[in-house]
């Protein structure tokens, strides 16, 4: 079972903000929320270019034409 748990880093120490029951050995995913706008835009980009920028929906644009 996979949850989401926020924390902080505070001093290069993860801390949660509230007590939370994980055993012990249980091995964690730890992912960065980034704060920076341009960041979101970057990791989007190639994404969005390759659902607009691509051949296959030429046939869409030549069916407009008819």
């Amino acid at each position: 079972m996979q949850n989401t748990i926020r924390a902080v880093v505070r001093d290069g120490r993860i801390e949660l903000p509230e007590d939370v029951e994980i055993p012990e050995g249980t091995e964690v995913l730890i992912t960065p929320l980034v704060d920076e706008p341009d960041f979101w835009l970057s990791a989007s980009q190639s994404a969005l270019d390759s659902v607009w920028d691509n051949s296959e929906d030429d046939v869409y644009a030549e069916l407009l034409e008819k």
